[in-house]
Formats: structure tokens, C-alpha cells, sequence
């Protein structure tokens, strides 16, 4: 079957936020309807309870409710004092948030290359780039595989950094039998609406086992405040609200069973495109990759996309320009070929659709279509 002839069925997008409302519907707009009867619209019960709900299910002494995963990077920073003067060792291949709080307190972003089978900062390229005034690592869980933590704490550890996880796109996911958010100084999530775990908007969570960071995080996410009228330092307005902390109740409640319908789509993908000219994703040993993205690496990424585009099967490019690239880095003189690794995934990187609420015979047919623009005979049938 052509492209074209493809193109007639039912378009297959990138992610249906539609359907997974649909599962859950009632139960949202039930503690929707608790949250408008109360009337306590920030710093609630609700907003309270997520916190102990998920410093639980990460395995972590404290859980702080923020505004948006970008908050959360920001509030850590900030509490951890860097500022001008300071270097802090981070990925280039990740969201822009990553590294944009680091330039708003006057730090200095010091960009690594990537392992290519992770995706993540290359643990053995970080020690090369400490420098006296390096003050810590952001190891980035990138796609839902987490970093490789143990050897980024042996050089944080031996040259006393601080080491920040940002794990906005890995929820759920295990290190070495631990969840991400338990494995640094801090962790920050992200709850905005196209990440595993969301809400209806943006939302994220602070999470460590640090008593004076928790606190910090506290204050600094509202106005520095320490009673109602009073103020310990500046801070920031970076609250989350009691309607975005219900919705992701809710969803907490699903993201394990939502977590292994990704896994199983992924397991799928990869068991029926071996041999093809795609480099796959790659689940180390003692990780659990929760596929927050399933990212496939083809010399041929865009006709590839074109492709499946016209067969009416959405994808992405997760990220098309690294960050050193972008206008506002250059100020720090990291230029084209700098980074290999990173600038290579640029050009060769495509996720698939890898949502839960995807059909079997959707998984089949970007199975197959897939197959066929490598050029393979082979088919897929449904799971019955």
C-alpha cells in the first residue's frame, strides 16, 4: 500500500489528550468539583496531599508542588545559591528549560556531549569539564531513560558538586532499583499536559531528601514567604493550584498501568523493527525506561517523517537545534561541530507515537508502515 493510499485512513496523532480524558473524565471532574466547593484555590489539602503522595511513590524525604517543571529547576537553582560566577555542567540535547533558569541568576551552562545510546550527558566527558568554579552536574533523564547516575555521583562526590536531576520527562522511571528523583541533591518534574504524568495545564514537583533545600523551595516558591505578611528573602510566584494538584492526583493514581501500556508499545516497536536501518532505544541494565518518547535514529529522518506524515501518522523531533545552537547560548562560544554526538541525534532523531491510549491496530499499522519505508515485505498483525 502507497503513502497516498495510506493517507485516506484514520490520521493517527502524536498524542491524544482527548482519549485519555475520556478514561478518566469522571473521576477528574469530581475532584474538580471537591476543589471549587472548598474554595482554596493554592496551598490546599490537595496540593498538600499530592506532595506526600509523590515524595512516596519517588522514594524521597520531601516533595514540593510548583508551578511548571521550568519553576522547579529554577526554585533548585536558585536554592542551591548558584549564581554569577558559577558553571554548571549540562547536556545540550534537552529542553531549553534546562539551561534558560541557569542564565536568569547570572550561571554559567557548560554543555557536554551525550552517550548515543542514552541520550543522556556522557558521564566521561563531565570530569574533562569541571573547572574551579563548576558548582554542579544536571544529568538529564531524557526521553524516560534515566542518566547514568552512579558515575556522575562518583565525580560529583570526589569534586564536591551538587548534582541536580532533571527528570521532567521520566517519571517513574529506576535506576539501579531506585526511582529517578531519589538518586541527586534535587529532582524536578514537570506535570504539563504532553508529559506521563499530567495535569490540565502546567504544574511540577520538587523532590529531595534535604531538609534545608525543601524548605528554601518553600519559600522561594511563594514570595519567600515564612507567615503571611512576612518574608524571609525575595522569592518568586511559583505556586501550584489546588485544580492543577487534584487533576494530578488522578493521574498518579493511573501511571503505572499507564507506564507499562507505554512499555509494551515500545517492546512491540522494537521486537518488530530489528534489522532495519534504525538505530532503536536502548534499555540499559538495571534502568527501566518508561518511554516518556519513542525515539528512532534514521540517516533518512526526514523523508521518513515525510512519509509517515502522508500515511497520517504524526511524529516529532525532539530536538531539532541543541541548545549551545540556539541564539541565546551563543554568548557562551560553543559553535557548530563543538559537540558531536548531539549535533549527529539532531539531524538523525524521530519519535514515534507511544501514548497508551494508541489501539493495537494503530501499533500495527506505524509498525507497518514504518517497515515499509525501510523496505521490508514483512508484516504485523494485530494483537487479538
Amino acid at each position: 500500500m502507497s503513502a497516498r493510499e495510506n493517507g485516506a485512513r484514520e490520521p493517527i496523532p502524536f498524542l491524544d489528550l482527548k482519549a485519555e480524558y475520556r478514561e478518566q473524565r469522571e473521576e477528574v471532574l469530581a475532584a474538580i468539583e471537591a476543589v471549587l466547593d472548598a474554595m482554596e484555590l493554592h496551598n490546599g489539602p490537595q496540593m498538600r496531599t499530592l506532595e506526600e503522595e509523590f515524595a512516596r511513590f519517588c522514594g524521597a524525604r520531601h516533595a514540593v508542588a510548583v508551578g511548571s517543571g521550568t519553576d522547579a529547576l529554577l526554585l533548585i537553582y536558585a536554592a542551591l545559591g548558584l549564581g554569577a560566577g558559577d558553571e554548571v555542567i549540562v547536556p545540550s540535547h534537552t529542553f531549553i528549560a534546562t539551561v534558560a533558569p541557569l542564565a536568569f541568576l547570572g550561571a554559567t551552562p557548560v554543555f557536554v556531549d551525550i552517550d548515543p545510546l542514552t541520550f543522556a550527558v556522557d558521564p566521561e566527558l563531565v570530569e574533562a569539564a569541571i573547572t574551579p568554579r563548576t558548582k554542579a552536574i544536571v544529568p538529564v533523564h531524557l526521553y524516560g531513560h534515566p542518566a547514568s547516575m552512579s558515575r556522575i555521583q562518583q565525580i560529583a562526590r570526589r569534586h564536591g558538586l551538587a548534582v541536580i536531576e532533571d527528570a521532567c520527562q521520566a517519571v517513574g522511571a529506576r535506576y539501579q532499583g531506585r526511582p529517578v528523583g531519589s538518586l541527586g541533591d534535587a529532582a524536578a518534574f514537570s506535570f504539563v499536559f504532553t508529559k506521563n504524568l499530567k495535569g490540565y495545564g502546567d504544574g511540577g514537583m520538587v523532590t529531595t531528601d534535604r531538609d534545608d533545600l525543601a524548605e528554601q523551595v518553600r519559600r522561594l516558591r511563594d514570595h519567600g514567604r515564612v507567615s503571611k505578611y512576612q518574608y524571609a528573602e525575595f522569592g518568586l510566584n511559583c505556586r501550584m493550584d489546588e485544580l492543577q494538584a487534584a487533576i494530578v492526583r488522578v493521574a498518579l493514581r493511573r501511571i503505572e498501568a499507564r507506564t507499562e501500556r507505554r512499555r509494551q508499545i515500545a517492546r512491540r516497536y522494537t521486537e518488530a523493527f530489528q534489522g532495519l536501518p534504525l538505530a532503536l532505544p536502548q534499555e540499559l541494565e538495571s534502568t527501566r525506561h518508561v518511554y516518556h518518547l519513542y525515539v528512532v535514529r534514521s540517516e533518512r529522518r526526514d523523508d521518513l517523517a515525510a512519509y509517515l506524515n502522508a500515511a497520517g501518522i504524526a511524529t516529532g523531533v525532539h530536538y531539532p537545534i541543541p541548545c549551545h545552537l540556539q541564539e541565546p547560548c551563543r554568548e557562551y562560544g560553543v559553535g557548530p561541530g563543538s559537540l558531536p554526538e548531539t549535533e549527529r541525534a539532531a539531524r538523525e532523531i524521530l519519535s514515534l507515537p507511544v501514548y497508551p491510549e494508541l489501539t493495537d491496530e494503530q501499533v500495527s499499522r506505524i509498525i507497518n508502515d514504518v517497515r515499509t519505508f525501510a523496505g521490508s515485505e514483512a508484516t504485523v498483525r494485530a494483537v487479538a
